[in-house]
This record gives C-alpha cells, structure tokens and sequence, in this order.
C-alpha cells in the first residue's frame, strides 16, 4: 500500500450528527448558535484563571508556563430547567486528616426557589437558581440585560436559553406590550441595542437543542428528502421501457407505479413471493 493511501486513512473522518441525516442540512444560522453554547470557552467559574504566558515563584525565582486547567463539572437532566449562573457538580477527592486515605466528594452549588421578573416579556419565571445568579442580575442591572448579555456558553441551561430567545423574537418583532404603545417603545428603546448582534434568521434558530432544531427543519422544509424510493420502482419503470420499445404487446398501457397486490397481471406473476392462492 502506497504512502498517500495509508495517509488518507488516518485522515478519514467517522460520519456524526453533522454530516449524515437533518443535521447535515441545518442552516448556519443554527450552527453558530451550537458554536456559541457547545464549542465556545465558558467563563471560568470553579477556578481563577491566570492571565499572561508565565507566572513567577516569588521565593525560587522559577518560572512556570500558565496552564488554564478548567475543573470538569457534571450537570445534570434537572439543571437544565434551572438558571445556575454557571455553577454545577464538581466532583473530586477530600481527606479528612493526614493519616486518612483520600475519599471521593461531590460539591453541590447551593439551590434556592426564587421569581424572577422579566420587563420585556412582562411576565413572572419561578424557577431555581443560585446566589451567583443572583449577583449577575444585579451586576447588570436587570434579568433581561443579564440574559441578552451573557453569551449561550455561560447561560447553558434550556430554560435560560429559551427566555433569551423569546426576548429577542419579542424585540426583533416588536411584539411587546401589544396594548401600551408608550410602554413598548420605552422598552424597545432600552433593550433594542442587544439586536446588533443578531440577524433575524440567527434569531429564529438561537436557544434551539439539537433535536428542537432538526424538527423545526423538517417542519419548515417538509420530509420529502428523507423519502427514499425503493429500488424496485425504479427497477421496474426501466423494465417496462425497455419492453416498449421492443414492441412488447403486453407491456403496451402498462402503469409505472405499484400494481395491487390483488390484481392478476402477468407482471405480478413474475414475483417469486406471491402467493399463487389465497388460504381459506
């Protein structure tokens, strides 16, 4: 085997949900948005990141190249209908004593009922949530800000997705506050600035799972892609052309598509499988 052939095996790629099936045909608008909650780096929350290349020991001079380490975190089912601020599982090892061997720990972020108001959608979410997000709300000065500032990796909840894309569908359509004009340019006009960021086609596709999307594809596009005719349509339509156009009598006026399985023509009789009586 040449050098190019063993090469390009190595380099071949297995098949994912991104080359095969509906997932190969969603739209970029999609795909940036998966770009932004799936591939972008989060903020780190769970440990403090180091700026800079090097860092310096103090007390042996030595130099040290900075390695940003983030701490893997579990989230589970459940967290995605909460609004987390970024928080989650962390699970590690704890010793309780110098002569103890070391013991596997789980870190729980610390949970709270709460309400939080949305002014664009004017409505109430009861929801969980944490201290953290707590203090985002009130660092940016409203839930609304906090959502449509705060990009879809640090969000990573369904629920919290969801409310940032209503809000923008909301802005982007100008549905707000359908029976007080004056309310719904005073709030159009404080959170209209966030739309820059957005065409109204990314717009349509933000906040969308995997699946969400697929189906919002397929009902868009319908499912005649994923049709797929038998071969032996094909097969036979060919057939019967060919025996047209040697003048074949009993292939004159005969139909293209499926006969009955009741009927009795001389081409059902060519298929093997069909039953030359019926059982009583």
């Amino acid at each position: 085997m040449s050098a190019t052939k063993v090469q390009s095996l190595y380099l071949f790629r297995k098949s994912n949900k991104w080359t095969k099936g509906v997932g190969a045909s969603l739209p970029e608008e999609y795909k940036k948005f998966w770009k932004e909650w799936k591939v972008q780096e989060p903020t780190a929350v769970h440990y403090i990141k180091e700026e800079g290349k090097y860092t310096r020991n103090e007390e042996t001079g030595e130099v040290y190249p900075v390695q940003n380490v983030p701490i893997p975190v579990k989230y589970p089912k459940e967290f995605s209908e909460f609004i987390l601020g970024g928080e989650a599982i962390v699970q590690g090892f704890i010793k309780r004593g110098k002569y103890y061997r070391r013991t596997p720990h789980f870190w729980f972020p610390q949970l709270r009922k709460s309400i939080l108001y949305s002014e664009v959608l004017d409505t109430y979410i009861r929801t969980i949530i944490t201290l953290r997000t707590i203090n985002l709300i009130h660092e940016n000065y409203g839930f609304d800000h906090y959502l449509l500032k705060t990009p879809a990796c640090d969000l990573k909840s369904h629920l919290a997705l969801r409310l940032k894309r209503e809000i923008l569908i909301a802005l982007a359509d100008k549905t707000l506050y359908p029976n007080d004009e004056a309310k719904r340019e005073e709030v159009y006009n404080k959170y209209s600035q966030y739309l820059s960021s957005y065409t109204r086609e990314e717009i349509e596709w933000y906040g969308l799972t995997f699946n969400d999307a697929c189906k919002k594809y397929i009902e868009m596009h319908g499912n005649k892609k994923n049709i797929v005719e038998p071969l032996k349509i094909k097969y036979r339509s060919e057939l019967i052309a060919k025996l047209k156009e040697n003048n074949i009598e009993e292939a004159q006026g005969v139909d293209v598509s499926l006969p009955d399985k009741k009927d009795g023509t001389w081409l059902s009789k060519w298929n093997p499988f069909q039953k030359t009586s019926e059982t009583k």
